[in-house]
C-alpha cells in the first residue's frame, strides 16, 4: 500500500488576492533548493488514524500553531514518489516569522557517526497562487488549482 500523508492548505484573501501558506523543508538536503521544494504542512499517518486529525496534528508539529476552522476537503493527489496526499483547505492567518517546527535527527555529515538535529521546517511564507505554483512540489500544484476554483 502506498504511503499516505495528510495536510492543510491554509489560505487567506488580502485585498481580494488569494494567497496560500507554504513551508520549506529543513535539513541539509533542501538548504539550497527553492522552486519546486516547498509544500503544504503535512505528514504521514497510519491506517485507522482519522486523516483530518492527522493533518491538524502535522500542521501544529511543523508550525507550532494549532489550526481550526471550516475545513474543505480537497481531492487527494498522488506525488511522484507514489505517496497519496489527503488535504484540506482552511481560511486563516498566521505570521510565518513565528513558526516553531519540531526537529528530526540524521547522521550529518554522512558517514561521520555524528547525529545532528534539524527543524523539519526551516521557513514558511505566504505566496500568491502564481508564485506558489512555482515554489510548491509539482505534485501538489493540483491542490492550489482546486482551491482557486473553490474560492
Amino acid at each position: 500500500m502506498p504511503k499516505q500523508s495528510a495536510g492543510i492548505l491554509l489560505y487567506r484573501l488580502t485585498d481580494g488576492l488569494l494567497q496560500v501558506f507554504l513551508v520549506h523543508p529543513g535539513g541539509p538536503f533542501f538548504r539550497k533548493k527553492d522552486d519546486g521544494a516547498w509544500s503544504i504542512p503535512k505528514g504521514e499517518y497510519i491506517d485507522g488514524e482519522e486523516p483530518l486529525s492527522a493533518a491538524q496534528r502535522e500542521f501544529e508539529e511543523e508550525t507550532g500553531q494549532p489550526i481550526n476552522g471550516n475545513f474543505i476537503k480537497l481531492q487527494p493527489i498522488k506525488q511522484k514518489s507514489g505517496k497519496v496526499v489527503h488535504a484540506w483547505a482552511v481560511e486563516g492567518d498566521l505570521d510565518p516569522e513565528k513558526i516553531v517546527s519540531n526537529l528530526f535527527e540524521i547522521e550529518w555529515p554522512p558517514k561521520s557517526g555524528k547525529k545532528t538535529s534539524f527543524p523539519e521546517i526551516d521557513r514558511a511564507g505566504w505566496f500568491t497562487v502564481d508564485t506558489a505554483k512555482v515554489k510548491i512540489i509539482p505534485g501538489q500544484v493540483a491542490l492550489i488549482e482546486e482551491l482557486e476554483g473553490l474560492v
